[in-house]
């Protein structure tokens, strides 16, 4: 069983500390453990109690009804009212359904998002909050690898999904190769670049994860693009420049490049290299090369 401090639960539910200690002197429904040095610290199942009341109280649910209403009726009203309109309940319902791995309610909230909004604007607004809370949980050892791996794949899967619902590009469309090089696996980013990109009518090969340097440059030859783009998230025993260089060593091709900032500090001074902060600005460049 995890253990959490007030302060982590406070970062993971947005409930404020000096609320969760009136709710303790008040109602039966929270009762943290205490250590020998009586400080309090919260379960797997308090937490996940609290995220679903932090639902019902941005939902206009009184805190004194809910204090009389058992967890099954508590996850009964999750379930079946329609009440996941914000990003922070749905951002709740993702860590609760990555916490029990239950597949049909994340994939539900992501498709409805989705649809109602549209990829880009789930992504900003909704999947990038929710994995830095993953991150959270990630430093506080309370999520393991393959419950990581799980959500990802599931997020993946419906980025993919909508990518696929798009019109092929127009004959004679300009063209753009997207890739991860070696060592890097995180494809969330790229995988909204790759959207993006075909949105606007480009003709994107994307490559996914983990691609030699030598394969781009063939693939530079055989598919004639007017620009490259990848994204550097995690940090190796390989410094970035080197990478950078030994990549565009035969070409003169515009490279659009993301990911930490403070990896690129000294890196980028090849002017091939355009970094970029956010999706926007992609967007900006893609329509000034079309």
């Amino acid at each position: 069983m995890s253990i959490y401090t007030m302060a982590q639960i406070v970062t993971l539910t947005g409930i404020k500390a000096h609320t969760l200690r009136k709710w303790e002197t008040r109602y039966s429904f929270l009762e943290p453990e205490r250590t020998e040095t009586n400080i309090r610290y919260y379960s797997d199942e308090q937490l996940k109690k609290l995220l679903n009341i932090a639902i019902l109280t941005r939902n206009g649910y009184r805190i004194s009804k809910i204090d009389k209403m058992s967890s099954v009726e508590i996850n009964e009203i999750i379930s079946s009212t329609l009440i996941n309109n914000k990003e922070e309940d749905d951002i709740s319902t993702l860590i609760l359904s990555m916490l029990d791995m239950e597949e049909e309610k994340f994939d539900n909230v992501l498709k409805s998002h989705i649809l109602a909004k549209g990829l880009l604007t789930t992504t900003t607004d909704l999947i990038y909050p929710f994995l830095y809370q993953v991150g959270v949980l990630w430093g506080m050892n309370k999520v393991i690898p393959a419950q990581e791996h799980f959500i990802t794949c599931l997020i993946k899967r419906r980025m993919y999904a909508t990518i696929d619902l798009l019109p092929y590009p127009q004959k004679g469309a300009s063209a753009i190769i997207m890739f991860l090089l070696e060592d890097e696996h995180h494809e969330i980013g790229l995988l909204l670049a790759y959207y993006i990109a075909r949105e606007l009518g480009w003709r994107v090969y994307y490559l996914g994860q983990n691609v030699p340097s030598e394969n781009i440059k063939a693939v530079v030859e055989i598919t004639k693009p007017k620009a490259l783009m990848s994204m550097f998230v995690t940090p190796d025993r390989h410094p970035i420049k080197i990478k950078i260089d030994e990549l565009l060593s035969d070409t003169d091709l515009p490279f659009f490049v993301s990911g930490n900032p403070t990896y690129f500090e000294n890196n980028i001074k090849n002017n091939q290299v355009l970094y970029l902060s956010n999706p926007n600005e992609l967007i900006v460049r893609l329509n000034e090369l079309f």
